[in-house]
């Protein structure tokens, strides 16, 4: 082993450790050098030596070529020398030769004066001769002895306090959020402008974007905000939609269309609290999500954003809020728990399709298509507004206590006061502040979308480009109360700050959303921890919750289609794997990941579906060809893994805009088919393989009625993310299939929009659709316990060997008693309507069925979704009579 010499250089209480020998040092002329500190904000309480660590460094990476000195001072701030602190300066002295990184220290002392008072700032100033200083550091001494600094009063008596210490400009300030990427390359700004909050949009990162980086980052932002007078801390937020999306390495849960079709609220719940946990670990507080809206058109390009569409089912998986914030007052500031978004409120998912903007695309720019649904108008009136759109808030905000809200870029044209009059919902009192928070009670507060008020139509600018005092305005008056303005913050300010002084907008309004946003940056817990910690990072991506993952993917797979009893296969079968979408996470993941639109290919850490055919059945020789060019002789089974590549809001919706900086296999046109290369795949192997089974992959229903005919088994596998491993469980019959359709799926374009509830109602597959492949007798065996009647029911004699029904009469019958005797043990209930229908789809499968089963399965469903289950046992005993 080599020898080493060591030198240290030792000044100013600092030591530096340079290994020797080194490279030379440079020539003065071609090497520059820059200062910089250790942090640009130093935090401190009274009494406190505050020490500064002076660090110099050269642009070539080798040893300063000339002695450099650097002159330190402080200066003039809102801090009072002698009293506040002990004036102090000097000079550090970088000898030639010190390495570069070489550090110096000096320390500012602060004096104790007993007296309770705001934060107050020591500005330092350090200068070099030739030397290039990054930048001006601030000792900041904190606030204290304040009663809103005060842990142990009731949170509305401090909000109380700090209220009536804010100027208008601080007031305006916490009303304000802007995007990383405008304060990342001067983070003063967020001191400057006294910034109430910070975000990351979709694909917005710290340059190095792992779990520690997005806590430095974070807490780069927090220093700034605590640098000011009253130390307000600013809340950052991000969209984390499924999962972390943002982050590299996270857990990526399957979209909420996904989520929708396991009709499981605690594992929801669970996927909730992976997310939190997750996104608390890299300092940030506060996710977007989730989102409430209720999907009515395939067609829209956010329609995987939806639990469903019935707003029963979004009602059932509203404890995801719970899985964020916690069930109970008080967990808003545990280091797992964030606080949640319900969104878009409202009427975001039922939206009229425009017909006319979709023709108009054809052959334009994609820069200049326009999005035919997204964000478009909602065409109702408040009768049907009330039941489907607003009707998932009002359980959102009176049972889960959701603490924030975002409004819809949409509209509403009330039909009741004639057509052709939209209101945006960014602007509409009448929603956010009559109904959301007077009618329902909401108490959090409301965060714009992104610009959301640049829409607004300003009668004296008609080409409504930009940001005007009249769209503030109108905004602020509608009742919203932070504004996400990423690119325009101070303009927004200072629109804001000109109408109040005019008296259009009121002092009571500003207060009122400033109290509502303080409440909950002190419920959160962030006036005593500002400061994120990395030693959580480690949960980002763990295995605990990839588990979760897993299961959730398990459960979300809706089995739409299984002749011969094609599923589950054998571990050990020959299987011809192939399609473009079944080695692809970046696809399989959706948008909302790593970027805005998503990404295609190997975007993140996980599992694709092929891995995890490999890895659940190890025993099964697996062929693998994407467009199936490769030999399919000797296969037993072909499994086909198609459709949709990522996609975000308008981008997605069917006619819309193409991505054009998307990569080539996003910027296809979206559509509700096939591509024509995954129906070339599909039509390939099921001719030639004896058992076909095809996976989609999807935001939404595809369309594939005319190939139905030559596939054996049909799966919806949605979105899953990043554990692919759980299709596989499914396919190979680790887990068995319990998923049901959390949308309709049409057999035909012209058919959408269809929902369930439609007076012509005749899809391929209705709304709750789903066969199971697990024993329906054991699944009633595990809730009977001693109830005669069930054990009547589970006789020998009324089931086939592998579970299923063989005497349907007979045991709907007996099943039918427990449920007409009123409320009875909700599992109970679930079992008994899983036996009914899986009779019911026995019997459509087996052609036995009435002409309007589709119907009844679908009233069914949300029957039993809206608290009705004897109604719900009454229809599916119908369709299997």
């Amino acid at each position: 082993m080599r020898s080493r010499r060591y030198a240290v250089l030792v000044g100013a209480g600092a030591l530096a450790v340079s290994l020797l020998p080194g490279p030379p040092a440079a020539a003065a002329d071609t090497q520059t050098v820059t200062v910089t500190t250790d942090r640009p904000v130093y935090q401190a309480g009274e009494g406190s030596r505050v020490p500064v660590d002076v660090a110099v460094t050269t642009s070539d990476g080798r040893p300063l070529a000339t002695a450099t000195t650097v002159r330190y001072a402080t200066g003039a701030g809102t801090a009072t020398p002698g009293v506040d602190y002990a004036a102090a300066s000097g000079v550090l002295t970088f000898p030639a030769g010190s390495p570069s990184g070489s550090i110096r220290r000096f320390t500012v002392t602060l004096h104790r004066d007993r007296s309770a008072e705001t934060a107050e700032a020591v500005p330092l100033t350090l200068t070099s001769a030739g030397v290039t200083v990054a930048a001006q550091p601030t000792v900041v001494v904190d606030a204290h002895g304040l009663p809103y600094l005060d842990r142990r009063l009731p949170v509305e008596q401090r909000v109380a306090d700090l209220l009536g210490r804010m100027t208008l400009p601080e007031k305006i300030g916490q009303m304000t959020q802007a995007e990383r990427a405008a304060v990342a390359d001067d983070p003063t700004a967020v001191a400057r402008w006294q910034l109430g909050s910070v975000l990351s949009g979709g694909g917005s990162t710290p340059a190095s974007n792992t779990p520690a980086a997005w806590v430095e980052m974070v807490n780069g932002f927090q220093a700034q905000a605590l640098s000011t007078r009253l130390q307000i801390p600013m809340i950052y937020g991000i969209d984390a939609v499924h999962g972390h999306g943002n982050v590299y390495g996270a857990t990526i849960f399957p979209h909420n269309v996904g989520l929708g079709a396991t009709r499981d609220p605690a594992l929801v719940e669970r996927v909730g609290h992976a997310t939190a946990t997750e996104v608390r670990a890299t300092g940030i507080p506060w996710d977007f999500a989730p989102c409430l809206c209720v999907s009515r058109d395939e067609r829209w390009g956010r329609s995987y954003e939806s639990f469903g569409e019935d707003p029963a089912l979004v009602v059932r998986m509203e404890t995801v809020i719970d899985g964020l914030q916690g069930r109970r007052p008080g967990q808003l500031d545990d280091g797992d728990r964030v606080l949640a978004t319900a969104k878009h409120y409202a009427g975001d998912g039922d939206t009229d399709y425009d017909e006319a903007t979709a023709a108009a695309n054809e052959g334009r720019p994609w820069w200049e298509q326009k999005y035919p649904i997204d964000q478009g108008v909602t065409v109702t009136d408040r009768a049907h507004f009330a039941r489907v759109d607003l009707a998932p808030y009002v359980p959102a905000v009176g049972s889960h206590h959701v603490g924030s809200v975002m409004p819809s870029f949409s509209s509403v044209d009330w039909t009741e006061d004639g057509l052709g009059n939209p209101t945006k919902m960014h602007a509409s009192r009448e929603l956010i502040t009559d109904v959301l928070k007077g009618r329902m009670g909401f108490r959090g507060f409301l965060i714009s979308d992104w610009e959301g008020i640049h829409q607004i139509p300003d009668p004296a600018e008609p080409a409504n480009t930009g940001l005007t005092a009249y769209k503030v305005r109108v905004g602020v008056n509608a009742g919203t109360d932070m504004f996400m303005e990423p690119y325009s913050a101070e303009q927004f300010e200072q629109l804001l700050l000109a109408e109040v002084t005019a008296g259009r907008v009121s002092q009571a309004r500003i207060d009122d959303a400033v109290r509502r946003i303080l409440v909950k940056k002190f419920e959160l817990g962030l006036f005593e921890h500002p400061y994120a910690s990395a030693g959580n990072v480690d949960q980002v991506g763990g295995a605990q919750h990839r588990a979760i993952g897993r299961e959730a993917v398990a459960k979300s797979q809706v089995l739409l289609k299984n002749s011969g009893g094609a599923l589950p296969l054998r571990k050990d079968a020959r299987v011809y794997v192939a399609g473009r979408n079944a080695d692809d996470i970046g696809n399989q993941a959706g948008g909302w990941t790593i970027a805005w639109q998503g990404v295609s290919g190997d975007a993140i850490p996980g599992t694709t579906i092929l891995e995890g055919i490999r890895e659940v059945a190890p025993q099964a020789q697996v062929t693998y060809s994407a467009d199936a060019s490769a030999p399919t002789a000797g296969a037993q089974v072909g499994v086909v893994v198609v459709g949709e590549t990522p996609y975000a809001e308008g981008y997605g919706d069917v006619g819309g805009p193409e991505c054009g900086w998307c990569s080539t296999p996003q910027q296809e046109e979206k559509s509700l088919s096939l591509q024509p290369g995954d129906r070339a795949v599909v039509d390939k192997v099921c001719a030639e393989v004896p058992t076909c089974v095809v996976l989609v992959v999807s935001g939404r229903p595809q369309l594939l009625t005319d190939q139905l005919g030559e596939i054996d088994a049909l799966v919806a596998s949605w979105l899953p993310g990043s554990e692919g491993a759980g299709v596989a469980d499914v396919l190979f019959g680790r887990r068995p299939f319990t998923g049901r359709l959390p949308v309709t799926w049409p057999g035909s374009a012209a058919q959408v929009p269809i929902n369930v509830g439609d007076a012509d109602y005749r899809p391929l597959y209705p709304f709750g659709w789903g066969l199971r492949t697990g024993s329906t007798r054991t699944l009633l065996a595990a809730v009977a316990a001693d109830r005669a009647v069930l054990r009547a029911a589970l006789a020998v004699g009324n089931w086939n060997p592998d579970g299923s029904l063989r005497n349907a009469t007979e045991v709907l019958r007996l099943l039918g008693r427990p449920l007409g005797s009123g409320p009875g043990d909700a599992a109970l209930t679930d079992a008994i309507l899983a036996v009914a229908r899986d009779a019911a789809q026995a019997a459509v499968v087996g052609g036995r069925a009435p002409a309007d089963w589709a119907a009844l399965i679908a009233d069914a469903e949300h029957a039993q979704l809206s608290g009705d289950p004897l109604r719900a046992f009454t229809l599916l005993v119908r369709v299997a009579a």
